[in-house]
């Protein structure tokens, strides 16, 4: 077995020199990021075939978001990375891969406008978060699941902003959030406010538009974050249903 592929393992005696190819990497990302402007990270599975349901619906949510104006960030691998990046491309969009050489996967997909190579997970995994205003997780495994609970816990411990966070796919995702409810929350491990960063949500529409209000609003700056956009819609309602309710006007 090829053990020179287990980063960590190599890190002995020359460990003070990988240090530099470190700090190549995140200059590099810092520098060709910082001209992208807002940015929308999308994760899930590199295992799906462009005809899966999963594939398409990330391919029209990267394009919606890149026609609002928004860069949009993938690992650059296949699945729901190259349709992430084949939707923004299609839309005439800035269409960023963060590549990185892993086993089952067979290199940067062909829909870039932008392309990174990382040998180290911890430097891609900063880039992922460090220039995106929202993060849209769609269906995935491990992977997905640790840049989700990585993002989670960044905002949750304030080291960044409140972001949306959203969850596409309900029936995906509804059986973690039910046992994030019973045995997480219920435990005391997690309370309900922080299992409000989280959004699930079905409607590339609806997600955009969520999108562009928090970015046009800037309520990542708020204690409330998108919660805010759920009070103000329902003050509006409130208000029209009052209006709806008043006797008419006498002549």
């Amino acid at each position: 077995m090829d053990e020179s592929r287990y980063v960590l393992d190599e890190m002995s005696v020359k460990d003070t020199w990988r240090i530099f190819r470190m700090m190549a990497e995140l200059v590099e990302g810092f520098d060709e990021l910082s001209k992208i402007g807002p940015a929308v990270s999308i994760f899930g599975t590199a295992r799906c075939k462009p005809t899966d349901p999963v594939y398409l619906q990330a391919e029209t949510i990267a394009r919606k978001i890149s026609q609002k104006g928004f860069a949009v960030i993938t690992g650059g691998g296949p699945g729901v990375m190259e349709a992430g990046n084949k939707g923004a491309l299609a839309a005439g969009g800035v269409s960023v891969g963060l590549n990185i050489i892993l086993p089952r996967e067979t290199g940067p997909n062909p829909y870039q406008t932008k392309s990174l190579d990382f040998r180290y997970f911890f430097v891609r995994k900063m880039m992922f978060v460090k220039y995106a205003v929202a993060f849209v997780i769609l269906p995935g495994g491990f992977g997905s699941l640790d840049e989700l609970f990585e993002t989670l816990t960044l905002i949750q411990t304030k080291k960044i902003k409140r972001f949306p966070v959203f969850l596409v796919d309900s029936k995906f995702w509804s059986p973690m959030l039910e046992w994030l409810k019973a045995e997480v929350v219920t435990r005391g491990f997690l309370t309900v406010e922080e299992l409000e960063l989280l959004r699930v949500i079905d409607d590339p529409d609806e997600l955009v538009d969520q999108i562009v209000w928090c970015e046009n609003e800037k309520c990542y700056l708020t204690p409330e974050g998108l919660l805010g956009r759920d009070k103000s819609k329902a003050k509006v309602e409130e208000t029209v249903e009052k209006l709806d309710n008043l006797p008419p006007a006498e002549i």
